[in-house]
């Protein structure tokens, strides 16, 4: 099949620009400072909002005791579901933090699948990931959430001594992990989903009007959206756990032997 003639008509570079594009929505003016709010901001706070809304229409009623509707008993199992995957990775010390993990994974799954409802009133919905502000927001909130679990175990001292750890020498680059999470966090996650956005709107702007689209679709908006919605909380899971484990110790036996030969050598000096 060639190509050429339709490639021809289109203006690949204006379209896809158009629909890469953050515009903005509304501002507003605080301290003689203008405050611009974009579309990624406006979709974050509707999906924020259509997931509050259905969580209280969802848990109303809710049983502790007797019989048990099968929405709750539904509700139920997909709660243990995801908290056994979790505790899989994460110790005891954070079965906290589960829950939270729980709604990140809603959240950013909504928002990387959202381009896939079509129109609205601004226009074709954009995923909210698609803006680097949004992504950033929540890799520094990830990271906050982590440093907490690290200072709850182990106290601020206590952290602040880990970054010593195995040895001194390598401090400042402890230290620049603080840096590099959130950043690696926040690009994968922007990365990937602007990638999958820019690959899916070439295919609609070459195949329009057909149904080709649909079917690549299932993957990029789809698939490809909650994958990366599964590695972005699979990581905050293992940083919290990295956090709160236990440093390893040395066996026993050979603390024993190291020091019989400690004392034997302080008798063969004396």
């Amino acid at each position: 099949m060639n190509l050429t003639p339709v490639l021809g008509k289109l203006d690949l570079g204006a379209e896809l620009a158009e629909e890469l594009s953050i515009e903005e929505v509304f501002s507003f003016t605080v301290a003689g400072h203008t405050v611009s709010v974009d579309e990624g901001t406006v979709v974050s706070w509707v999906i924020i909002a259509v997931m509050t809304v259905l969580a209280l229409i969802l848990t109303r009623n809710l049983k502790v005791e007797g019989e048990i509707s099968r929405r709750q008993a539904f509700l139920e199992m997909l709660y243990e579901k995801g908290e056994n995957f979790f505790k899989g990775l994460m110790g005891p010390k954070v079965y906290d933090f589960i829950p939270w993990l729980m709604s990140m994974a809603l959240f950013i799954g909504m928002s990387n699948i959202i381009g896939i409802f079509g129109p609205s009133i601004f226009g074709a919905v954009k995923p909210p990931t698609k803006s680097m502000q949004v992504t950033a927001a929540m890799a520094i909130t990830t990271i906050v959430l982590v440093e907490y679990a690290n200072i709850r175990d182990k106290g601020l001292f206590g952290r602040i001594k880990a970054y010593t750890k195995p040895i001194w020498i390598i401090t400042p680059i402890n230290v620049l992990e603080l840096i590099t999470k959130p950043l690696s966090l926040c690009m994968r996650l922007f990365g990937n989903v602007l990638a999958a956005f820019t690959i899916m709107e070439l295919i609609k702007i070459v195949t329009r009007n057909t149904i080709i689209p649909m079917v690549f679709s299932l993957y990029f908006d789809l698939f490809d959206g909650l994958l990366q919605a599964y590695i972005f909380v699979f990581l905050t899971a293992l940083y919290l756990q990295e956090a709160t484990e236990e440093p390893e110790e040395e066996p026993k036996e050979k603390k024993d032997k190291k020091g019989r030969l400690k004392r034997k050598e302080l008798k063969a000096k004396s």
